[in-house]
């Protein structure tokens, strides 16, 4: 099955065709986007609206994490990219100055769509969100949480290590669990 991966990040792409160690296509598609606090709302109205715009019709998927603080009632979730736009990662560690309990958890959702149904795939990591971005500040949140079992930010390890255990590469396992499984 010949996928396409709807996003114009490229840190996003790179990290999808290292997990699944393939070469995904991209499809940059400019789609509105739900504010809402979980990727999965995001993604399944996403993928959909993707669907439609292609003239080509073709199997796609779209993905969405967010960064969820349990003291802050899973704020910001899929909302961190507003935040970073904004504030960057220095901002969510500002964010947090005023708190001990720092516990967070990051979740990526895929959306993959081929016309008849939305299938999600879901990857979570637990971590904690730490005082100072620490590390390379090119990719989204990675400098600010520090997975639990780890002394590093995401942003401190290199992408082979991250893509060892990322939310991110949770949900693309079980998006490439599925696909091997409709090749039989």
């Amino acid at each position: 099955m010949e996928i396409y991966f709807v996003t114009s990040n490229k840190n996003k792409l790179l990290e999808a065709q290292q997990i699944l160690q393939t070469n995904i296509q991209s499809i940059d598609i400019d789609t509105s986007e739900i504010q809402a606090i979980y990727p999965r709302e995001v993604v399944e109205k996403k993928v959909m609206e993707a669907y439609m715009q292609l003239k080509e019709k073709k199997t796609i998927f779209v993905e969405d994490t967010g960064l969820h603080i349990k003291v802050l009632k899973d704020y910001p979730g899929a909302l961190v990219k507003w935040i970073l736009k904004t504030t960057g990662p220095s901002g969510i560690c500002r964010m947090m100055k005023d708190y001990t309990e720092r516990e967070a958890y990051a979740v990526t959702c895929i959306g993959l769509y081929d016309g008849k149904e939305v299938k999600c795939f879901t990857g979570r990591i637990d971590g904690t969100i730490v005082n100072e971005p620490r590390g390379q500040t090119n990719f989204g949140w990675d400098p600010t949480f520090q997975p639990n079992g780890y002394d590093q930010t995401f942003a401190e390890m290199g992408l082979a290590e991250k893509n060892k255990i990322s939310q991110r590469q949770k949900a693309f396992m079980q998006l490439k669990e599925y696909l091997d499984s409709k090749k039989d």
